[in-house]
């Protein structure tokens, strides 16, 4: 039975790309390690609640986003495909559909917990993240498939969900937080630019728009590129203006990663889609070590002074 069990998880996380929820868990902890480090009443409790929310509701956008590419044909056999859960019929659409609404659920009643606790304005931020990872792939919106997932993810994955998690824990809101949320916002729009760059060839033949298939594949590279560089040149502005501690040029410690990861995508060729199989999980690890990096910052910048 134990063996059975994580069997299971396995299959589980698999589907739901268990290995990209940090992208989820860097914005909430940027938000929380900024108020940290501007010395705000913060109610370290619910910060457990407001990580579980947004990886809840990260999973749930995965299944539905498998579930719509499955149904329009986009994921077929190829490698690659999405987490090949449905693609090799380990799951059945079904389950992925109905998971994910189960899991959207499940991030609302908890989510109740920062309502009661923050009020109305909690409550929409919660219902415009849950919309706003639904209706990525789902009818009758599917804003991926219209050319606008890069700029709502940015959106949603960097100053939404950094400034949601620091109005969740302090009450309030600091208009600085939207400037130290563009670096991971930057990054995290890369992680997506990544695996459509990898999947263009395939989302022309299923008919869909990515912003990658519109630009093109040398533009979607630019694309990628400025979205590195914009990462770095944010935190350089943000330490000159004292926006940042000192501190937090450690976030270019990161670099040798960013420019092995712009070397690959500079080098590839749309026919070779293959060679870049992990490019989108190179680029988590590179949102993932840059986040991290931003949070020790700050950390060490509220109790140095510096």
């Amino acid at each position: 039975m134990k063996s059975f069990n994580l069997n299971q998880l396995s299959v589980w996380l698999k589907a739901c790309r268990g290995y990209s929820f940090t992208a989820s868990v860097i914005p909430c902890l940027t938000g929380a390690g900024f108020a940290l480090y501007l010395g705000s009443r913060v109610d370290w409790l619910l910060l457990p609640v407001i990580i579980i929310c947004a990886v809840l509701m990260h999973a749930a956008t995965n299944l539905t986003n498998d579930y719509y590419d499955f149904k329009k044909g986009v994921d077929q056999n190829y490698p690659y495909a999405s987490g090949r859960c449905l693609v090799d019929g380990v799951l059945e659409p079904k389950q992925a559909r109905n998971s994910a609404l189960i899991l959207f659920a499940l991030s609302f009643i908890l989510g109740l917990i920062l309502v009661v606790q923050r009020g109305p304005w909690m409550l929409a931020l919660g219902i415009a993240g849950i919309c706003g990872g639904y209706f990525y792939t789902a009818m009758p919106i599917g804003y991926k498939y219209l050319g606008l997932g890069d700029m709502l993810v940015f959106l949603l994955m960097g100053p939404f969900m950094a400034g949601g998690s620091f109005f969740a824990l302090t009450g309030n809101f600091d208009i600085r937080l939207i400037w130290v949320s563009l670096p991971a916002g930057c990054l995290v729009t890369a992680i997506l630019v990544s695996n459509n760059i990898r999947d263009i060839i395939h989302d022309r033949k299923a008919g869909i728009k990515t912003f990658a298939v519109l630009i093109g594949y040398e533009n979607a590279k630019k694309e990628l590129y400025l979205l590195i560089a914009s990462s770095y040149l944010c935190i350089a502005i943000l330490v000159i203006s004292k926006t940042l501690p000192a501190w937090s040029i450690a976030a270019f410690f990161s670099l040798p990663l960013s420019l092995k990861i712009i070397k690959e995508i500079q080098l590839s060729r749309m026919q070779d889609a293959e060679k870049l199989a992990l490019i989108d999980v190179k680029t988590v690890q590179l949102h993932l070590i840059f986040g991290l990096l931003l949070l020790i910052s700050l950390i060490l910048g509220k109790f140095t002074g510096s």
